[in-house]
């Protein structure tokens, strides 16, 4: 893993180098993890900034807080890092002031995903200095996957399978939503240290599933990004598990959702979640090379109009790295797809108060068309009690 981010990043100097960019600051979790192979657990919330920047023509620097330092050494394969401490002089600004140019006349950042201590700070440390957006640059570079990063996206589809089985065996009328949640962290953690041993830059690699799973129920299946609760299942209750902010590993994330159904399920939810499940299919069917993104779209929305439903705000979302990448899958999006675009693909109807229809899988673009990197059945899923 790490000498493939020595490669991405003598990459990305080198597209500097031909943009005439000098130096860039990376701020987001992602980025960082992307080209530095590192990341931490006491993140910007705490109001400790780990940064990376990176030199078209020198060796990038990490800047990170002392108490994490020992750790981010270890995994990164750069070798200039820099500490900074809550109090005293050695603070985090004066290690980013030192890691840049004096008087820079621009300073490339990534805009979306500065914090607001960091242009802050810039602002008024580099009055009058320009600020452009790096992430743009790496943004096209992350689009296309290469072979290492698939097989990693595969294990983490694995991983989610092995939660999505859970969910669906956790299912009965009576049982409550947090035992559902509880079993899908289970399965997936057991899961995924599977893939891990206890040595070199794995042994820094937690297996464990984490983040709220969303999960929505009987009428509140209609809601969006609804978390799971003590309310107990009765038969005929849709039930939505979404994974897109839990099914993840070695920091590649996916997006993953299924619609159950307990004991039996009702004429409206029977059709609202076959509509959802067609548009999903039309929309991946269309997936290859050379197509453009909104065109995948337009599929799905085609099936949407077909049976009476609104059209989405979008069908589809690039992955990686990050929980949302460029390109989208969205009326407006031209960009044409590539072999090795990873893709999370979905259907999704709601019919507020009353039931939704929810599908999602995420897809890996190939040579001649995609190919899944989640599995579960795609279909009607009616649990026996």
């Amino acid at each position: 893993m790490l000498e493939e981010a020595v490669a991405r990043t003598q990459a990305l100097q080198t597209r500097m180098q031909d943009l005439g960019i000098t130096h860039a600051v990376f701020t987001s979790e992602s980025s960082i993890a992307y080209l530095a192979g590192f990341w931490g657990y006491l993140g910007i919330e705490f109001g400790r900034p780990t940064m990376l920047v990176v030199r078209a023509d020198d060796a990038p620097v990490v800047i990170t807080p002392l108490m994490e330092s020992e750790m981010v050494a270890e995994m990164t394969w750069v070798t200039d890092v820099r500490t900074w401490e809550d109090a005293g002089q050695r603070s985090w600004g004066r290690a980013l002031a030192g890691a840049l140019p004096d008087n820079p006349k621009d300073i490339w950042v990534e805009k979306a995903e500065l914090p607001a201590i960091v242009r802050n700070f810039i602002d008024e440390h580099f009055v009058g200095t320009a600020l452009h957006d790096i992430g743009l640059v790496l943004g096209v570079q992350r689009m296309i996957k290469s072979p290492l990063e698939i097989k990693v996206m595969k294990e983490a589809g694995e991983i989610a399978g092995a939660m999505m089985a859970a969910a669906h065996g956790s299912l009965k009328a009576g049982a409550q939503e947090y035992e559902s949640a509880l079993a899908v962290i289970d399965a997936g953690t057991r899961k995924a240290a599977g893939f891990l041993t206890d040595k070199g830059w794995e042994r820094f690699v937690s297996p464990m599933i984490h983040n709220l799973q969303i999960l929505q129920s009987g009428k509140d299946a209609s809601m969006v990004h609804r978390r799971a609760s003590v309310k107990a299942y009765e038969r005929f209750d849709p039930v939505y598990f979404c994974f897109c902010n839990m099914a993840q590993f070695k920091q590649y994330k996916l997006g993953f959702d299924r619609m159950f159904h307990v004991g039996d399920v009702t004429d409206v939810g029977r059709h609202v979640q076959q509509a959802a499940i067609d548009a999903q299919q039309a929309a991946i069917a269309v997936i290859k090379p050379g197509i453009v993104a909104q065109d995948v779209a337009a599929a799905a929305n085609a099936i949407y109009a077909e049976r009476g439903y609104e059209t989405g705000y979008r069908t589809g979302r690039s992955i990686g790295v990050a929980y949302l990448e460029a390109p989208e899958l969205k009326a407006g999006d031209t960009t044409v797809l590539e072999a090795g675009m990873t893709f999370a693909v979905d259907g999704g109807i709601s019919v507020d108060g009353v039931t939704a229809g929810r599908i999602g899988d995420s897809i890996v673009v190939t040579e001649t068309g995609f190919e899944y990197l989640t599995q579960y059945p795609r279909e009607l899923l009616v649990t026996d009690s």
